[in-house]
């Protein structure tokens, strides 16, 4: 498939997709939605990537939607559609897909843009770049998953100030709070990202999607029902060839090699 709103790459199963609309800071429209779920799909299927990396071009990571895609008052967006085919499919999918996501933020991130980076694993962010919800500067409440990890991640007081007031926050206070993982220069931003991606591309990948699975699980759950869920997790990832590889190279007193199986 050939891409016009995003660039996409795999090399040494890593790959990368990167927001490709700079003009108007890389915000969402229909079509890279519909390009961004392609690349998703070849990443997790056919080209067999075992790790992720997403990045924007030009100077802004994503600015969220883009309005002139949107018509309020002429009727014509369903916007609970378009919320659950776009957005909603997208957060599903990247907390669901089985390799680790890192999320590149070299600019602004606003609105469903700033969600999208929290649905990485990893956020690695430019020391230029601000993190805004812009939801409420249009009268509207955030999505693309923000108000279920901006509350867990910062707590709910700072969750709601950030959330009401619209304020930007500077990714080096981003990472002081916990919000992101990790605020570096800004022409660091793609090279620790693509050291971590190929760090993470040669670990047991399947162990990794579990510890993900285990991760956002235990917000909720009791002691109990999450000791349940690290059994039945630990009983899938013992069957994998990477456990057996792992153990064998314990034995064997060398560096495991993963093949991500």
């Amino acid at each position: 498939m050939a891409f016009e709103t995003i660039r996409y790459d795999i090399a040494d199963d890593v790959a990368t997709i990167t927001l490709n609309r700079p003009d108007v800071l890389n915000s969402f429209n229909s079509a890279m939605h519909s390009e961004l779920r392609a690349a998703l799909k070849s990443a997790s299927g056919k080209d067999g990537a075992r790790a992720l990396i997403i990045s924007g071009e030009g100077r802004g990571f994503c600015a969220g939607q883009d309005l002139s895609d949107r018509d309020p008052d002429g009727g014509q967006v369903d916007f609970a559609e378009s919320l659950d085919k776009n957005y909603n499919r997208l957060v599903r999918t990247l907390r669901s897909i089985e390799m680790p996501v890192i999320c590149a933020v070299n600019g602004v991130a606003a609105g469903a843009g700033a969600n999208l980076a929290l649905c990485a694993d990893f956020v690695i962010a430019a020391r230029s770049a601000d993190f805004v919800q812009a939801f409420i500067r249009i009268g509207l409440v955030p999505d693309c998953g923000g108000s279920y990890f901006l509350p867990r991640l910062v707590g709910r007081a700072r969750a709601a100030a950030l959330a009401m007031l619209g304020d930007k926050l500077p990714a080096e206070t981003a990472a002081e709070w916990g919000l992101i993982w990790k605020c570096v220069e800004d022409d660091q931003v793609m090279d620790e990202a693509l050291g971590l991606a190929a760090r993470l591309a040669k670990q047991p990948t399947k162990a990794l999607s579990l510890i993900r699975r285990a991760l956002d699980a235990s917000i909720d759950n009791t002691l109990d029902a999450q000791l349940d869920l690290e059994r039945d997790l630990q009983v899938i990832a013992t069957k994998t060839d990477d456990f057996s590889e792992g153990v064998k190279a314990f034995i064997e007193k060398r560096p495991a090699e993963f093949k991500g199986h």
